[in-house]
């Protein structure tokens, strides 16, 4: 494989600054506006995030996932529960999050504890995808290994001819939530010397946050 060297790849970040004073005590209050504003100046999938977990030997993984719902608890997204995924939440149902808008040179880090949703969230969400998502969430052995696409597609056109009528949300699919301990907000400065605020649970009171800035 020949060699690749990106070292000369940078740029300046320079859109917007951060300061104490700007920043919301509620982080909740804080991402939503930040998601708010990338949504309006249209960014790609603001929505997406990367989402780490860790197995049972101790090894990271991450993958991008959609946020799909934000609760007084914690941020939503669904996946198949018999994914790498679910087995290494039921492993570890500890999680980290991450969004990145490059366009506004921001980021934002959470980590906390994940837990399955209600299961009538699960399936009202369900209802509300369209048919071909339905029908793929059900046919779907996610992660699993597969002959090729041929047999995907196969099996999608079986599914798609024996469900007549309502699809049922499949016992394996569902929603999880990531309970927060954890938010970093990370704005890019010129010359490297972003801002940085962390916030953190009070180990006296677990309804506030203490908020600090970290060097770049």
């Amino acid at each position: 494989m020949p060699n690749r060297d990106y070292h000369a790849d940078r740029r300046q970040y320079d859109f917007a600054k951060l300061e104490h004073a700007d920043l919301h005590l509620d982080p909740f209050q804080q991402f939503s506006e930040w998601m708010d504003f990338a949504q309006e100046r249209t960014v790609q999938d603001p929505t997406a995030m990367s989402l780490s977990t860790v197995d049972a030997t101790g090894q990271p993984h991450s993958r991008i996932v959609l946020l799909k719902a934000i609760d007084d608890k914690g941020f939503v997204f669904y996946t198949h529960y018999i994914s790498d995924k679910g087995q290494q939440i039921d492993y570890s149902p500890k999680g980290a999050l991450l969004f990145f808008w490059p366009e506004l040179d921001r980021q934002v880090r959470i980590e906390g504890l994940l837990e399955k949703t209600p299961r009538d969230v699960s399936e009202r969400y369900f209802q509300s995808r369209p048919r071909d998502s339905q029908i793929a969430a059900l046919i779907s052995q996610q992660s699993q290994v597969v002959p090729g696409r041929k047999t995907l597609e196969q099996n999608m056109e079986i599914a798609a001819e024996e469900q007549l009528g309502e699809i049922t949300c499949p016992e394996h699919w569902g929603g999880y939530r990531l309970v927060p301990n954890y938010f970093e907000f990370w704005q890019g400065r010129p010359s490297r010397l972003h801002d940085r605020f962390r916030f953190t649970l009070s180990p006296r009171n677990d309804q506030a946050w203490r908020i600090d800035r970290l060097s770049p």
